[in-house]
């Protein structure tokens, strides 16, 4: 089981910084004169997701690796770790954020003034934005995006959060929590690089400290899936 899980550790600082950065070059190019360029890349990405994830069920079926393990289990507060505040803080955070997510989906389907509101929002924020090509245009995109958010929300969960931090602590049992959740967060945000360094790498970093938080004060990667889908599945919103 170690050295798949070298190996799965090399895949995930390589694939996406490396390979995946240079992909995105390409379909940024592409995209200007295929319109199949946006599916043709999303259905990339998700293979590139499920391809791992599929591996580390593999190891959770044929190993002592279990579900539990990788945090597929119902969320229990635990404050022992990080501490009672910080566990507070974290876990307050994370609820704060899904209720403004909320606010905006559900506003956006049944209130014009917080569809105008967030589409504003939206077009300003996207304006030079790296990402820009990469959101849905046409509605066949965006019926893609919905597959492309539940891949994203849960393979990354599984993969940055549940395996990064089992893999991070055995094989280096002498770490801290904090080094571990420094380290995990770390090869989430190097994962974005594509995003370019600030909104990518550090950007997506600092969201990877949070969502570690919250992950080790529960025990569970549920709530994190629930939300990373959120986040993701709003961006296909908008004029």
């Amino acid at each position: 089981m170690d050295l798949i899980i070298w190996l799965l550790l090399l895949f995930l600082l390589f694939y996406e910084p490396v390979i995946g950065y240079f992909d995105y070059q390409k379909f940024k190019k592409r995209v200007k004169t295929d319109q199949n360029a946006r599916m043709k890349y999303y259905n990339q990405v998700m293979i590139a997701l499920w391809v791992p994830t599929f591996v580390i069920l593999l190891l959770i079926f044929f190993t002592e690796l279990t579900f539990r393990d990788i945090g597929l289990a119902l969320p229990t507060i635990n404050t022992e770790p990080l501490g009672t505040w910080l566990t507070y803080v974290g876990l307050g955070s994370g609820i704060s954020y899904i209720v403004i997510v909320l606010y905006f989906i559900i506003g956006y389907q049944f209130s014009n003034k917080i569809k105008q509101e967030f589409s504003q929002k939206q077009k300003a924020g996207l304006e030079n934005s790296v990402i820009a090509p990469l959101l849905p245009v046409t509605e066949r995109e965006k019926k893609r995006w919905n597959y492309v958010s539940v891949t994203a929300g849960l393979t990354e969960e599984v993969i940055y959060r549940g395996f990064t931090i089992y893999a991070l602590a055995y094989l280096f049992p002498s770490l801290s929590i904090w080094a571990i959740i420094l380290f995990a967060s770390l090869i989430f945000g190097l994962a974005h690089t594509y995003q370019g360094f600030v909104m990518g790498v550090v950007r997506t970093s600092l969201f990877g400290v949070l969502f570690c938080i919250i992950y080790i004060s529960t025990g569970s990667i549920i709530p994190l899936i629930i939300l990373h889908f959120l986040v993701d599945y709003i961006a296909k919103l908008g004029e």
